[in-house]
């Protein structure tokens, strides 16, 4: 992320976004390298788009000055999630090396508060993130990463899939605005980490009012072109 100048940090307290896309095979994270102003051979490992709170900012205008310089735009889902601050959170001397040697200051504990936004991944969005050093992570294939990241982006599959149960339009957010019935189930899938029975999930969703079918189906496909669903928010209600 980009620092101005003469900047006071409270070292004790940090912002981590977990930025999540899908790409309508596979659930996503946008991650980025712990090689900001420091040997890229020393510290190379991958962590959540986030930085240390600004002592005179607010915390969620913190979080969406970091998800609006990677997307270009405020138009996205974003929700704060909760705050991790386990002892051990800094546990690993490598990961505190890193932090400290960035911002220039003793780094002892550190408080993060996470936020979750959900984006459709498509042509733009990978043309916006090129000018970053970032990429996109598929949540099957994660390594381990930095401090205590592998478990906020646990932590925060739960919540969307919680939330997504009282709120069906967050789910959404990440597909594209004409989706078939496979690609949801998919997203369902990779958020829940339960395998779905095809036939009662095709049930599900045309049960649903809010997932509208279109006259439309997939073209240039070697298997046998699926229907095309759109979601209408108006009749979640």
């Amino acid at each position: 992320m980009d620092t101005p100048n003469n900047i006071n940090f409270n070292p004790h307290v940090s912002v981590d976004c977990v930025i999540l896309g899908f790409d309508g095979e596979s659930l996503q994270v946008l991650l980025s390298r712990q090689s900001d102003e420091a040997p890229q051979e020393e510290y190379h490992s991958l962590k959540l788009p986030g930085r240390l709170l600004y002592a005179t900012e607010d915390i969620d205008d913190a979080a969406r000055d970091i998800i609006n310089q990677l997307t270009g735009t405020d138009n996205h889902y974003v929700r704060q999630f909760r705050a991790f601050g386990s002892i051990n959170r800094t546990s690993n001397p490598k990961d505190v090396l890193w932090l400290e040697n960035v911002v220039k200051l003793k780094i002892d504990r550190i408080v993060t508060i996470a936020y979750i936004s959900l984006i459709r991944i498509n042509n733009r969005t990978h043309k916006r993130f090129a000018g970053h050093d970032v990429g996109w992570y598929k949540i099957a294939e994660l390594p381990q990463l930095a401090f205590d990241h592998n478990t906020i982006i646990n932590e925060t599959l739960k919540e969307v899939y919680n939330i997504s149960s009282r709120q069906p339009k967050v789910l959404f957010e990440m597909l594209p605005q004409k989706f078939t019935a496979l690609q949801l189930r998919r997203l369902h899938e990779q958020i829940s980490g339960k395998e779905l029975d095809v036939r009662n999930f095709s049930k599900l969703v045309l049960s649903k009012p809010y997932i509208v079918p279109t006259d439309e189906k997939e073209v240039g496909v070697s298997h046998r072109a699926a229907r095309y669903y759109k979601f209408q928010s108006s009749k979640t209600k």
